[in-house]
């Protein structure tokens, strides 16, 4: 069964927001951003029960070589990213996203 992964907006726009504040510093740091976001979320594709819950249903998946995590959910064949979070950032921040 091939799993699809999905971005809920506010997710697109934290990756978004993280490249932009990558690639000021270097346009490489921010493709290099999104080669480990890439990475990351084939290892979700590939085994998305292997990554920790973190908050009800929600699990992270942590980036290489950047403070990120990636906040998933798996709805049957679909995983749904919720956010793209810098691990010093508020988590009730991505929390509430998800409340109601």
């Amino acid at each position: 069964m091939t799993v699809r992964v999905r971005f809920r907006r506010e997710a697109e726009a934290d990756v978004r927001d993280a490249r932009a504040w990558y690639r000021e510093r270097g346009l490489e740091l921010g493709e290099e951003f999104l080669r480990s976001l890439d990475a990351c979320l084939a290892s979700i594709q590939r085994l998305p029960e292997s990554h920790p819950v973190v908050y009800r249903d929600i699990r992270r998946a942590l980036l290489s070589r950047f403070p990120y995590g990636v906040f998933y959910i798996r709805e049957g064949d679909t995983i749904t990213v919720l956010a793209c979070f810098h691990a010093k950032r508020d988590p009730t921040t991505w929390q509430e996203r998800v409340k109601g």
